[in-house]
């Protein structure tokens, strides 16, 4: 994917702004959009807690809710933060397990941003006395940031956590 550029050089970020917003109902990649990171040759994480998300179990269509976390270092590209948020916003009818949702997510951020490195996080509330709080993450191969990607997973959440939120 491409940057879009406007006559004056500025990017033509189509979300940002619009006072129309269409929110998809059905799972919906096309809504996500990048702009320039002004600073590729710095190491820095942008996170992103996305407390609202909402997808279907694929078997009872009931529906499931969680926080999704975001992380990621950022190459030369940036995905805008409306855009995230109309794109989560079409998981609401999706149905899918917790896993693979997880997977759908940094797989498609990957493919829009082509980051250094991403992770991505759910924290789902419990559903018949369970919760489900699947993890991964990505690293460029070949570079320092895959070999991040090991290390971050091999020693993720290694400490219990509190949880406050359940």
């Amino acid at each position: 994917m491409t940057v879009k550029r406007t006559k004056n050089g500025t990017n033509a970020l189509t979300k940002l702004g619009d006072q129309k917003t269409q929110y998809p109902t059905t799972y919906d990649p096309s809504v996500l959009e990048v702009f320039e990171n002004k600073h590729p040759e710095n190491d820095y994480f942008v996170k992103f807690n996305c407390p609202e998300f909402t997808s279907l179990c694929p078997i009872t269509g009931q529906p499931d809710f969680a926080t999704i976390y975001i992380s990621y270092i950022p190459g030369y590209k940036m995905v805008e933060s409306k855009s995230l948020k109309l794109y989560l916003f079409s998981f609401r009818n999706h149905g899918d397990f917790h896993e693979d949702c997880i997977n759908i997510i940094m797989k498609d951020l990957i493919k829009l941003m082509e980051p250094k490195y991403i992770e991505v996080w759910g924290k789902f509330l419990p559903r018949g006395g369970i919760s489900i709080d699947p993890y991964c993450n990505y690293g460029e191969p070949g570079t320092e940031y895959e070999d991040m990607a090991t290390y971050r997973l091999m020693n993720h959440d290694m400490y219990p956590e509190r949880i406050d939120n359940r």
